[in-house]
């Protein structure tokens, strides 16, 4: 059996990596789904969960996630398992569009499959390396926390942006309400 970086094999790591892909791509598709059924189903009472993932299923990410399906089709769904960001929205966007599963589970399970090989390779020799780093000085060590630090603070950032766009969006009063001027 091949073996990755380390001595850890290969078929353990991808064996790994494609469980939690997996799981993870399987719960957005559903979830996704199930909330777009029940939003729809005006008999069911809306729960605070399932307007909350609503409202992020209503949003611009999902959006664009419906509009790279629809230009590229079943061959999106793979594809977004090869750029950073993509993932999340365009299997959300595939529940939300209620893609059959019979369709979709192919596509997901060739994503998973490229996903995990990716991880259980480059991803795996960037993780061992940046662990030999750390662990063979004290200025490695501080270069990879500072590294962790770094994204850490992106993500913040990127977070309170998307915080502030979106409270800055809210809709004025609607017409004829006590509040608005009438003409």
């Amino acid at each position: 059996m091949p073996e990755a970086l380390d001595g850890a094999p290969f078929a353990a790591l991808f064996a790994f990596f494609f469980a939690v892909v997996l799981v993870r791509t399987q719960a957005t598709y559903w979830v996704a789904r199930l909330v777009t059924v029940w939003t729809l189903d005006r008999t069911r009472p809306v729960r605070p969960w399932v307007a909350r993932v609503h409202a992020w299923l209503s949003g611009s990410s999902t959006a664009r996630g419906v509009e790279v399906l629809r230009r590229w089709g079943l061959v999106a769904v793979p594809a977004s398992f090869l750029a950073t960001g993509t993932k999340t929205v365009v299997n959300a966007a595939a529940g939300v569009v209620r893609m059959p599963f019979g369709r979709y589970l192919p596509a997901m399970l060739l994503g998973c499959a490229l996903h995990a090989t990716i991880y259980a390779t480059v991803g795996w020799a960037a993780w061992s390396a940046a662990v030999a780093l750390a662990a063979g000085s004290p200025w490695g060590a501080a270069a990879l926390l500072l590294l962790v630090a770094g994204a850490v603070a992106v993500v913040v950032v990127t977070v309170r942006r998307r915080a502030a766009r979106s409270t800055a969006h809210v809709p004025h009063a609607a017409v004829g309400d006590a509040t608005s001027p009438q003409r």
